[in-house]
């Protein structure tokens, strides 16, 4: 095992970049009463730095989505009775799929049988890098011997619910035992895996980093979501799996930290973190010039 402890260097910013140089993102995100995550998601990958965002959402949602933030672009989907992403979508997923850099899936998706068989395909058949997340991970814990089966690098950021359903077993607070079960659930899935906490944990199964940033003002509802959206936007500017996910939560917690000194941890909520990622992404390139 080899212990990280000093953040990877950040991706370059030529200046003469243009859109494409700093990578496409495609977040599927988002169902009939969970617009939030989905806007959650895709406005921190635009805060970190993603050339272009694409945010697929069920097309009852797309009006919520779309006027929340125009930056980045929408892409209606076609939906079940419920307000959820139809199994149909998978084609159109597809398509979209081809020109992008980085997937996420899972912010605020819902959970159906339908859906259980769309993420299967993607967490399966896609090449390029997928951050999996939330509802996303649930219905991968349906059927765990697929985790094993991916054509890509995949990144599972679970909280520990969901990693709890992902491999059928207790997981104890203890850190040593956390960051012991996370680097084999890492190893076994050639994965790379954020076991999220105080002190989340990082692993490819060979390296592991624990984060020493955040406080409990982040213990709120679509926390994770930004963190999706992070780490998916460094994926698509180029940065390696491990890489992405230990600067993702980095700048995540510290974020967090930075919000916690203007409003207090009592008074957070997720939407704060995005306005604290442009002070933390200061801080950090400040950090990394000297």
């Amino acid at each position: 095992m080899q212990r990280i402890n000093d953040l990877p260097p950040l991706p370059a910013r030529p200046a003469d970049g243009h859109k494409g140089t700093f990578g496409r993102v495609l977040m599927i995100a988002g169902s009939r009463g969970m617009s939030g995550a989905a806007i959650l998601s895709g406005t921190a990958a635009l805060r970190s730095g993603a050339g272009l965002v694409y945010i697929a959402v069920p097309e009852n949602i797309l009006p919520i989505v779309a006027g929340f933030e125009p930056s980045y672009l929408t892409v209606p989907l076609t939906e079940d009775g419920d307000g959820r992403i139809a199994e149909s979508a998978t084609e159109q997923l597809r398509d979209r799929i081809t020109s992008m850099d980085a997937i996420a899936i899972g912010p605020g998706l819902g959970q159906s049988d339908g859906l259980e068989n769309l993420v299967s395909e993607l967490y399966r058949k896609t090449s390029q890098p997928l951050v999996v997340d939330a509802d996303a991970l649930n219905l991968l814990a349906r059927s765990p011997s697929q985790l094993t089966q991916h054509d890509g690098p995949r990144v599972l950021t679970p909280h520990p619910g969901e990693f709890e359903r992902l491999t059928g077993k207790k997981v104890g607070t203890d850190q040593s035992s956390r960051e012991q079960a996370a680097m084999q659930f890492a190893t076994d899935h050639e994965v790379v895996l954020v076991l999220k906490g105080p002190g989340s944990i990082i692993t490819d199964g060979e390296r592991i980093a624990v984060n020493t940033t955040g406080n409990s003002g982040m213990a709120t509802g679509g926390t994770g979501d930004v963190l999706t959206g992070i780490i998916t936007s460094l994926l698509a500017q180029g940065m390696l799996p491990f890489e992405a996910a230990h600067v993702g939560t980095h700048v995540h917690g510290h974020a967090g930290d930075m919000v916690a000194d203007e409003c207090g941890e009592r008074g957070m909520i997720a939407s704060d973190l995005i306005e604290g990622l442009c002070l933390a992404w200061i801080a950090i390139d400040d950090h990394s010039d000297d």
